[in-house]
């Protein structure tokens, strides 16, 4: 299992753009075969901030994701809306019962 954290500062006159963009990549990743979850958080304390928490299959699943369409759309997209450039922390692991 691959769970990957993608944090995101948002340019504040580009949130809402930023989250109609961001509904389709959800959508897409959601229905691709590896995914397992892709839900977006905003963050309390900074509401131009979000973390998209991920968890794939395999890194197979990831590099598929990585290369799809949708997410190619977005990231291309996100130069313009984020403040920074995007951060992603990759966690391999099972579950601890």
């Amino acid at each position: 299992m691959i769970i990957i954290h993608a944090r995101m500062s948002v340019k504040p006159e580009k949130k809402e753009e930023f989250l109609q963009e961001i509904e389709a990549v959800m959508e897409g990743s959601r229905a691709e075969a590896g995914n397992n979850s892709y839900d977006l958080f905003q963050d309390p304390k900074d509401a131009n901030s979000f973390v998209m928490v991920e968890n794939w299959k395999d890194m197979e699943a990831v590099q598929a994701h990585n290369t799809s369409s949708h997410f190619q759309k977005f990231s291309a997209a996100a130069k313009e809306m984020l403040s920074a450039p995007l951060a992603a922390d990759v966690y391999q692991g099972e579950k601890l019962n």
